[in-house]
C-alpha cells in the first residue's frame, strides 16, 4: 500500500493562520495585564519588556532556535539540531502535517515570544532595560528551545522516552517562565520597600483588558496546538473557556471567603490561573476534567501568590504563584484526568489508568522546573557580574520610565497635577523635578 504524500490541508492552514495571530496578540495583551499591575512610574518600561520579547526572541528563533526545538535529534533527546538554522530549506511547499511548515514555525514562535515576557513580570520595577535586551534571547536559546525539544520535538526525551504528555505547553511555557522568574527574583532581590510600602495595581481597567486579551488569544494557543481545523481543536477550545471561568470563580470565592469581598484584579488573576492550567491539559481531559483543572487552579494560585511575603522572594506580578504553580497543577492533573477519547488510549488515575502516567507527569515537571531555575539563575548572576542586571536605587525610586525611556505615560500622574514641566529644562532637571 502506498502513503499518500504530505500535502497541505487549506482548511487547517486557515486555522492555524488565525491562531498564529491570536497567539501573537498574546504579548501585546500581556504588556497591558503587566502594564497595569505595576505602579504608574515603570509602566511604560513594563510594557516594552514585553514589545522588545517579540522582536529579540523572533530573530533568535529564525536564526537557530526552531531548528534547535524542532529539527531532528542531534543530541539523545536534549536538542535538535542546526539542519534549519536560518529556515535553511524551508520554502513554500515545505509541510510540516498538513500545513506550511513555515506557518508550523511562526506558530511555535509565538509561544517562545510570550514565554519570555511572562518572565518579565517577576522583576518588574527594578531591572535594567539594557540587561534584559541580553537576557532575553540568551534564555530563549539556553533555557525555552532545550526545553520546547524534550516535550516536543522529534526525538525529545520526555515526549518519547518518557511518555509525559503537555498539549499546549505547561512545561515549556508556565513551568519554565514560572521556574524562570523565580531565580530572576533571586538574582536581583526584592524591590526598595517590599513588604513596607504600599505596591498596588495602578490601572485595573487596563489589568482587565489585558486579560480579556490573554483570554481571546489563548483560543489560538490552545486549540490552535491541535495544528487543524478538526474535533480536538474543538474540545480544546471549549475545555479553555471552562477552565477560565471556573478559575475565575474560585479565585473570587477565596477572596469572598478569606478577604470578605471580590476584586476586579482577583477576577482577572483567578481567570489567568484557570487558562494556565488547562493549557497542558487541554487536549487530554475531558469537559468534568477541565472544570476541575480551572478551578483547582484558581482556589491554589489565590493562597499561593502570598507565599513570597511568607518566604521573602519579591516576584513583583505573581509570575510564580500563578503560573508556576498554575502550570504545575494542570500538567499533573492529565495523570488523574486524562481521558482516552482525548488521548487515544492513555488514561489518567481517576479513569482506571493507575498511578504511572501522574509518575510520569511529577518526572517531567521536576526535571523542567529544576532546569529551567537553575540555567536561568546562572545566566543571571553572569549578567548581574558583567553589566549589572539591577537599577540604580535613584532609578528605582524616580521610575524606570523617566530614566531609563524619558518618557511618562501619565504626566498628570508623575507630576501630581496638569501643568507639564517646561521642555527647555535640560533632561537631569526634567527628570529631578517630576521626580
Amino acid at each position: 500500500m502506498t502513503l499518500a504524500a504530505p500535502h497541505i490541508d487549506t482548511g487547517d492552514t486557515a486555522w492555524l493562520l488565525a491562531a498564529t495571530a491570536l497567539v501573537l496578540l498574546m504579548t501585546p495583551g500581556l504588556a497591558l495585564f503587566y502594564g497595569g499591575m505595576v505602579r504608574t512610574k515603570s509602566v511604560l518600561n513594563m510594557l516594552m519588556m514585553s514589545f522588545v520579547s517579540i522582536a529579540l526572541v523572533t530573530v533568535v528563533w529564525l536564526a537557530a532556535g526552531y531548528s534547535l526545538a524542532f529539527g531532528d535529534d542531534a543530541f539523545g533527546g536534549l536538542v535538535g539540531g542546526l539542519k534549519y538554522a536560518g529556515m535553511a530549506g524551508l520554502g513554500p511547499d515545505s509541510v510540516q502535517g498538513t500545513v506550511p511548515t513555515l506557518l508550523f514555525a511562526t506558530f511555535q514562535l509565538t509561544f517562545a515570544t510570550i514565554t519570555a515576557a511572562l518572565v518579565s513580570g517577576a522583576i518588574a520595577d527594578r531591572a535594567k532595560f539594557g540587561a534584559w535586551l541580553v537576557f532575553v534571547p540568551v534564555w530563549a536559546l539556553l533555557v525555552y528551545v532545550p526545553v520546547a525539544h524534550w516535550v516536543w520535538g522529534p526525538g525529545g526525551w520526555i515526549l518519547d522516552r518518557l511518555g509525559a504528555l503537555d498539549f499546549a505547553g505547561g512545561m515549556p511555557v508556565e513551568i519554565t517562565s514560572g521556574a524562570s522568574g523565580l531565580a530572576l527574583c533571586l538574582v536581583l532581590g526584592p524591590r526598595l520597600g517590599f513588604k513596607k510600602d504600599a505596591m498596588r495595581p495602578h490601572n485595573l481597567p487596563m489589568v482587565m483588558l489585558g486579560a480579556g486579551l490573554l483570554w481571546f488569544g489563548w483560543f489560538g494557543f490552545n486549540a490552535g496546538s491541535a495544528l487543524g481545523a478538526n474535533g480536538l481543536a474543538a474540545a480544546a477550545f471549549l475545555n479553555t473557556l471552562a477552565a477560565g471561568c471556573t478559575g475565575l470563580l474560585g479565585w473570587l470565592f477565596v477572596e469572598q471567603k478569606r478577604d470578605g469581598h471580590p476584586t476586579t484584579l482577583g477576577a482577572a488573576s483567578g481567570a489567568v490561573a484557570g487558562l494556565v492550567a488547562i493549557t497542558p491539559s487541554c487536549g487530554s481531559v475531558s469537559l468534568l476534567g477541565a472544570l476541575v483543572v480551572g478551578l483547582a487552579a484558581g482556589v491554589v494560585c489565590s493562597y499561593a501568590v502570598s507565599w513570597k511575603f511568607k518566604l521573602n522572594y519579591d516576584d513583583s506580578l505573581d509570575v510564580v504563584g500563578v503560573h508556576l504553580v498554575g502550570g504545575i497543577i494542570g500538567t499533573l492533573l492529565i495523570g488523574v484526568f486524562a481521558a482516552k477519547e482525548m488521548t487515544g488510549g492513555t488514561e489518567g488515575l481517576l479513569y482506571g489508568g493507575g498511578l504511572g502516567q501522574l509518575g510520569r507527569q511529577l518526572v517531567a515537571v521536576v526535571a523542567v522546573g529544576a532546569y529551567a531555575f537553575a540555567v536561568t539563575y546562572g545566566i543571571g548572576k553572569l549578567i548581574d557580574r558583567l553589566m549589572g542586571f539591577r537599577a540604580d536605587e535613584e532609578q528605582e525610586q524616580t521610575g524606570l520610565d523617566l530614566t531609563v525611556h524619558a518618557e511618562s505615560a501619565y504626566d498628570h500622574g508623575v507630576l501630581g497635577h496638569g501643568a507639564p514641566v517646561s521642555s527647555s529644562l535640560p533632561t537631569a532637571q526634567k527628570v529631578k523635578t517630576q521626580a
